[in-house]
């Protein structure tokens, strides 16, 4: 009796009411549709810019995008401090069509489908015809960036020009093959770079795409089209799989466009990268390194996505004994021996070399300032803490209690803001660097060494080698053989690129293009256990296996998603899939 009499009072309210309104919402009033998107009466172009700024979002996003870790846990030079997680797919070999960690089609094409609703629609928006051009440039470039993104998992994909595809459009397309793209996203490039932003870029814009970007998307582009997987070089028994995803025969000179797009980088000269000034100690060094990652601006970033300052970085990576902001430190990535024995020494020796001075008992001593920067080891100084960082068998940050920690007797380092003598956290920049003009050095020598031009690539390694504090030797070579032969420069450069570039989402790609993740992937992961003294307090260190890797052949490249490949009959698989 109380519902009806209820019922009857709202209708009764309502009828009392509803002759008084003048209008009845049909829509709710804050919804942004196309008309106020495209308005062509909007000379500030203000829902414009923020659906460019929208397509922004589109750009990699990095750090511990895969199931929160790093794509480098999955490279061999690190893994999840954490027990099954979706990263270490990868290394196990179950990944699939339906059950790929990072399902990065979807995404892409969804970005490119917004890339060409702007490109449609943008003319008509009364914004100044300059603003519209370098818009129009940015929009491009990241459509480009997705699809080197696709072409590098896949290989060949579906090219869909600037059209915006309806529900009544044939969407049965097939996949382009790899020539084709690599010659779409390079013309691109070409196409939108004197469009851009050029170096120096003002303030006001830090974060926008630059011409150096174009032409960095190219260099990187080139390097994998002249790389052995897909040179030629592709693993596929199926002829029209292989022209799918790389050139069906090999040419060395592929090698060339690499050095002519680092040159025309050079040519704008902005790019310089960043060094301690004066006579620096290894621990400037590595602060200089690690300030590149903590500034939103300087001369070595190219381009890097934009992010809230933070120090989420921190708190996820720091060791597990920390607590700070009353936040206890989770100690998320767990570097392996493999990673840390890369690391050069202050010479220029590998570890491995007889005349190098590495001490087994003292690992850490006179090391490459960009493991210091890189990796949280035994000892290391970090927030204030009398004796640093503790990863021996008991210490504060290996305390082998059942609680997550280091699997490894290291966590990741790299990214972070400088807290060694700080007792909190503060806001740090942590945009993900997307270009760099270190990864343009690396990329023409590792071009110069396949050219034959060995001693060019040298000079290259130098650069970055005497950023890194390395001393120049009495030959001033950074402890780079005289007369280095072109395989041995080879395995010089891999390394370089391995810490130079660590965790940058380099490493993993690498390994594919280079066709060497059968051997390198397919092996024993290690860590390092130190153990201390009850009485003397001294310090064993002993490497230990921790785990281990596998790799087939199949997944050289990524799988095409399982509902893709259902609706669409022209989609082919990728080989093994």
């Amino acid at each position: 009796m109380k519902t009806k009499i209820l019922s009857c009072f709202i209708i009764l309210f309502l009828g009392a009411v509803m002759p008084s309104c003048k209008k009845a919402e049909t829509r709710p009033v804050d919804i942004v549709t196309s008309d106020l998107i495209w308005d062509v009466t909007d000379k500030n172009a203000v829902y414009a810019q923020q659906f460019l700024n929208n397509i922004y979002t589109y750009l990699p996003t990095g750090f511990t995008r895969i199931g929160g870790d790093f794509l480098d846990d999955a490279a061999g030079d690190a893994m999840p401090s954490l027990n099954n997680t979706s990263i270490q797919y990868y290394t196990s070999g179950i990944v699939s069509t339906i059950n790929n960690p990072d399902p990065y089609w979807s995404n892409s094409y969804t970005g490119i489908r917004e890339v060409n609703i702007f490109l449609s629609n943008i003319d008509q928006v009364p914004a100044t015809a300059a603003s519209i051009v370098t818009w129009k440039a940015e929009a491009r470039f990241i459509r480009a960036f997705m699809y080197f993104e696709l072409l590098k998992r896949y290989g060949g994909i579906p090219l869909v020009g600037d059209k915006v595809f309806t529900l009544n459009d044939n969407l049965q397309l097939p996949r382009n093959n790899f020539s084709d793209c690599v010659d779409y996203i390079t013309s691109e490039c070409d196409a939108v770079k004197t469009n851009l932003i050029a170096e120096p870029v003002a303030a006001t814009s830090v974060g926008r795409i630059t011409r150096g970007a174009a032409v960095a998307l190219k260099c990187r582009l080139y390097l994998y089209a002249a790389s052995p997987l897909f040179n030629g070089g592709g693993v596929e028994a199926d002829p029209k799989l292989k022209a799918l995803t790389g050139y069906t025969t090999a040419d060395p000179t592929r090698w060339q466009k690499v050095v002519d797009a680092a040159e025309e980088l050079k040519a704008y000269n902005y790019y310089a990268l960043v060094s301690p000034s004066g006579s620096p100690t290894q621990a400037q060094y590595a602060t200089s390194y690690a300030s590149i990652f903590t500034n939103k601006s300087n001369t070595e970033l190219i381009l890097a996505k934009q992010a809230a300052n933070d120090f989420g970085i921190e708190t996820t990576n720091t060791p597990v004994g920390y607590t700070v902001n009353n936040v206890t430190s989770q100690g998320r990535t767990s570097p392996t021996q493999n990673f840390v024995d890369a690391f050069l020494m202050t010479n220029g020796l590998f570890i491995t070399d007889p005349a190098s001075g590495y001490a087994p008992a003292s690992p850490y001593t006179s090391r490459d300032a960009r493991l210091i920067a890189s990796v949280f080891y035994n000892g290391q100084p970090w927030l204030n803490r009398t004796g640093g960082v503790q990863t021996y068998d008991g210490g504060l940050d290996k305390p082998n209690t059942g609680v997550t920690q280091t699997k490894t007797g290291y966590y990741l380092k790299k990214f972070m803001g400088d807290f060694s003598t700080s007792t909190a956290f503060s806001n740090q920049s942590h945009n993900f660097i997307i270009f760099r003009y270190a990864e343009v050095l690396l990329n023409e020598a590792e071009a110069y060494n396949e050219l034959g031009s060995v001693e060019l690539g040298v000079q290259q390694i130098i650069l970055l080698r005497k950023r890194a504090g390395i001393a120049a030797g009495a030959n001033l070579r950074y402890g780079i053989p005289v007369g280095i032969s072109q395989v041995d420069m080879r395995t010089l450069i891999q390394n370089e690129r391995r810490i130079e570039l660590s965790f940058e989402e380099h490493r993993f790609w690498d390994l594919r293009r280079w066709k060497t993740a059968t051997t390198v992937l397919n092996g024993q992961l290690y860590g390092m256990q130190i153990t201390k003294d009850a009485t003397t307090s001294a310090l064993t260190y002993q490497v230990v296996q921790v785990g281990n890797t596998t790799f087939t052949n199949k997944l050289y490249h990524m799988p095409i998603p399982y509902d893709e490949v259902v609706k669409n009959s022209n989609m082919l698989q990728n080989e093994g899939w």
